[in-house]
């Protein structure tokens, strides 16, 4: 039976369960191309461009349903399994009310199954979900929920791809500056290429490096002379393992370069502990990997408590972006969000919100705001399931 006809019986279900009773449950994989305008640089063969995307969407008996996004870069089909069979199970009948409490029994019955990694990215998805649907619900946008919206709109840094080539960097480095960013991220390890950023980017620009754990402590601390030279704003994830927090304050005691850390991370235990070292001064959540929004706001609390902020991760474009926009309309300081500087062959979600001049307009209307497009959602689904078409 497809989720639109159980909506249809959701009247009877709702006076013999309660409204909001889970009856529905559904996952929806996409696989979506992006350019990112390197194919006449002569960029590397093999590089990254595709999104791999694992929408989930949860229904109560009184017919409302909120939508969520799990992590699945180059792992989707055994995310959108993890969903499936060992979540998707554990929600059905639940009450949706309590997000936190309904989401810890989940967490606490597939601790067995690791606390991260590919389990938590499908705990994250049904957070999401059950958050937009609760504020929907409430008929408010969801950053009303989480402690009322600070701001209606957010700026932006253009987070480029890995190239791996100086004249590359340079230019999209420019491209971004030239499109309104006043901040922008690089992912390369050479002091040459960032240093070509670093040109591109001007010195009037706030300029960010994503080492994505290329080193350990002693070929970290190596790099920092050059770093600090070029003049960067934080160095992200610089060591590995990423959960080595010993060495990552040590790290930061060595250098005037501010550390960011956080995208492999799940749950609000391990950002408890990267805090607790000192070992960063952003901390990054990513809102469909570390449990979902019940996680990342014990983050924001916490990093707020011990005044520094968060940065997000956030280089997506479903309803974990949405997401990731009215938690930001929360957070205290002066947060940004991470646009990654591609242009997608399609946006799962209709009017997706993207930075114009550097900013981004935060939506307004219930929940995350997202609302599927049905013929992308049809379109780029790899294995399409009953219950896709609207």
């Amino acid at each position: 039976m497809i989720l639109d006809q159980r909506v249809e019986k959701a009247g009877a279900a709702a006076l013999a369960y309660g409204a909001s009773t889970i009856m529905g449950v559904d996952v929806y994989e996409l696989d979506i191309p992006f350019d990112d305008d390197s194919s006449g640089y002569g960029a590397p063969a093999g590089r990254w461009n595709r999104f791999d995307g694992v929408i989930v969407r949860i229904t109560t008996a009184d017919g409302i349903s909120g939508w969520g996004e799990c992590f699945a870069y180059s792992c989707r089909s055994a995310v959108a399994e993890a969903f499936r069979t060992m979540v998707a199970p554990l929600l059905m009948g639940q009450d949706a009310d309590d997000v936190p409490g309904l989401i810890r029994k989940v967490q606490q019955k597939l601790h067995l199954f690791g606390r991260y990694g590919i389990a938590m990215f499908a705990v994250s998805g049904a957070d999401i979900a059950l958050w937009d649907r609760k504020a929907r619900s409430a008929g408010v946008p969801l950053g009303e929920l989480l402690g009322g919206r600070k701001r209606s709109e957010v700026a932006a840094y253009a987070s480029l791809v890995h190239y791996g080539q100086a004249e590359v960097v340079r230019d999209r480095a420019r491209h971004a500056v030239e499109s309104g960013y006043t901040s922008v991220k690089l992912h390369e390890t050479l002091p040459e290429i960032i240093r070509a950023g670093r040109e591109g980017a001007g010195t009037g620009t706030e300029l960010t490096v994503d080492a994505n754990c290329a080193w350990n402590l002693d070929e970290a601390r190596q790099q920092l002379p050059a770093l600090e030279a070029i003049g960067i704003d934080w160095l992200e994830e610089p060591i590995y393992p990423p959960e080595d927090f010993e060495s990552l304050a040590q790290l930061a005691a060595m250098t005037s370069i501010p550390l960011s850390a956080g995208e492999n991370a799940c749950t609000r235990y391990e950002f408890h502990k990267m805090m607790q070292a000192n070992a960063v001064q952003h901390p990054q959540p990513s809102v469909t990997k570390i449990g979902g929004v019940t996680e990342f706001m014990a983050v924001l609390h916490e990093a707020e408590q011990r005044g520094i902020a968060c940065m997000p991760h956030s280089p997506y474009f479903g309803p974990g972006y949405w997401a990731t926009l009215q938690l930001l309309s929360a957070a205290s300081g002066d947060p940004k969000l991470e646009h990654l500087y591609v242009e997608p062959e399609a946006f799962p979600g209709i009017a997706t919100p993207i930075p114009r001049e550097g900013r981004v307009q935060i939506p307004d209307g219930p929940g995350t705001g997202f609302e599927p497009d049905w013929t992308v959602l049809n379109a780029y689904t790899p294995n399409p399931r009953p219950g896709t078409q609207d």
